[in-house]
């Protein structure tokens, strides 16, 4: 067996209905399946999951989205209530990235890398 990819990240969120309409605005599309015990979205062939257990935290993992651009998307991010934890960086050959925390102390991570192709994946 080996890696496949990227399929699903979960955030914790102790305040479900606030996470919920948050990342609603952020990704622009309401959840595809939304319950009291998992909320979920599909975003470019991905997921993002939110669960109304455990803590948020700034020291696990982060999860990088892929964006357009990675300074505009911050930008968006920081006037929705994010926080940036790390500014646009480029890290080489034309990668960029930034993570900021969100409401609820995830951290969250985009990616601006025009080397990435979804098709070349499938």
């Amino acid at each position: 067996m080996s890696i496949l990819g990227l399929r699903t990240v979960v955030y914790h969120a102790p305040d479900l209905g606030a996470a919920k309409a948050w990342y609603s605005r952020v990704l622009a599309r309401e959840p595809y399946f939304d319950q009291p015990f998992y909320v979920g979205y599909e975003v470019g062939g991905f997921e993002l999951g939110l669960i109304p257990d455990g803590a948020p935290g700034a020291g696990g993992s982060v999860a990088y989205w892929g964006v357009p651009d990675a300074a505009a998307e911050l930008r968006r991010l920081e006037s929705l209530g994010a926080v940036m934890r790390d500014p646009v960086q480029d890290v080489g050959e034309g990668i960029k990235v930034a993570t900021v925390a969100d409401p609820f102390g995830n951290s969250f991570g985009i990616i601006e890398n025009p080397q990435f192709s979804l098709a070349k994946v499938r």
